[in-house]
């Protein structure tokens, strides 16, 4: 029995000396001092300047309080003037450095240059064309605005015919029998109105009216006097109107002259002093009728008929051009040949010529 307590006794010695060798064990890890952090090096030199930022600039900003502005319906070679508002949004000073207009329109400022907060005004004036037509015109305005410094403002109408016309344009004849078409004009909002005035280019259309008279659709019979015509071929008619929104009323008209000379103008280049060239001309009756050619001529003597020949509803004429004896640097020699036609009229044909460019450091011989 005594010996079973030695047994256990030794045992539970044993592992009193086992625990306190491991505590000891740990004691030695977790005791070790640590290592000092080694000292930073020594740099020598200028020491190191940090910039302070500048402050930013107060930018400025421009709004617009509408960026669209539509006429709506508007009379034909009226004028129309609107405004757009804006506001200087920003902190610094808004500059307004130019406003881009574009064909028909013109604008104004006050001033160009605002402070924050302030406002103004840009006004647009714009002249409408004499058809109708949808419009849409863009106005720029440039400013030191960087996030915006191309504003577009948009600018819209429909011009609107408030009295038609028919027919829109007239085709005339020389003829004896031949008549010029009647003029319709017709109110299109129901608008009574009444003919001020008629009158022409050259006076060469006439029309019988009452000043006094009042309707809604008008029917005109033009007169043309054919001499008067025949000085001015082409020109337009103007009818003026108490319409409220419509004053004028513009009708071109042209005229289908009695001869014709083709090509009515000749073009040399490369010509060489005194050296003939050859070009046709035809002088042609527009309305089919025969007649004869009296005589031509040249103003400097450069231009002459070489042959002439009859054709269907005229002639055909060979020229020959013969250059002038060209001056030291002259490029050019011109000339007019004329055409007369038995009865008055005359034709013209003009005509053009160029030297050759001389190389640099030629001489003339």
């Amino acid at each position: 029995m005594r010996c079973k307590y030695l047994i256990v006794t030794t045992v539970a010695i044993s592992c009193l000396l086992v625990l306190a060798i491991g505590c000891q064990e740990q004691a030695k890890v977790t005791g070790k001092p640590q290592e000092k952090p080694k000292a930073p090096e020594l740099v020598v030199g200028p020491p190191k300047v940090t910039k302070t930022p500048e402050p930013c600039e107060p930018a400025p900003k421009i709004m617009f309080e509408k960026v669209v502005h539509d006429f709506g319906e508007v009379a034909p070679g009226v004028k129309g003037s609107c405004e757009f508002r804006f506001t200087n949004a920003g902190e610094g000073v808004l500059k307004i450095i130019n406003v881009q207009e574009c064909c028909g329109c013109s604008s104004r400022l006050s001033k160009k240059e605002y402070k924050a907060g302030e406002s103004g005004t840009l006004v647009v004036e714009c002249t409408w064309p004499p058809r109708p037509a949808v419009i849409r015109r863009q106005v720029y305005v440039d400013s030191n605005d960087k996030t915006n410094p191309k504003f577009r403002l948009t600018i819209g109408a429909k011009i609107v015919q408030k009295v038609t016309y028919e027919p829109e344009r007239l085709n005339l004849l020389l003829r004896a029998d031949a008549n010029c078409p009647a003029i319709t004009l017709t109110s299109t909002d129901g608008k009574p109105f009444s003919i001020k005035q008629f009158k022409s280019t050259g006076n060469s259309i006439t029309a019988d009216i009452d000043t006094s008279v009042e309707a809604t659709k008008f029917v005109l019979q033009p007169k043309v006097d054919a001499e008067k015509l025949r000085k001015g071929l082409n020109g337009v008619i103007e009818i003026e109107l108490t319409h409220p929104d419509c004053s004028t009323i513009t009708i071109p008209f042209n005229t289908l002259a009695v001869f014709e000379v083709n090509p009515p103008m000749i073009i040399l280049f490369n010509a060489e002093p005194q050296k003939p060239i050859q070009r046709d001309v035809w002088v042609l009756n527009n309305y089919g009728e025969d007649f004869e050619i009296e005589s031509t001529s040249s103003q400097n003597n450069i231009i002459k008929v070489s042959s002439q020949q009859k054709v269907r509803n005229g002639y055909q004429l060979k020229l020959e051009i013969t250059p002038p004896a060209a001056a030291t640097n002259q490029r050019l020699f011109t000339d007019t040949f004329s055409v007369n036609i038995k009865g008055g009229e005359k034709l013209i044909v003009t005509c053009r010529g160029f030297y050759p460019t001389k190389p640099a450091g030629s001489s003339s011989k």
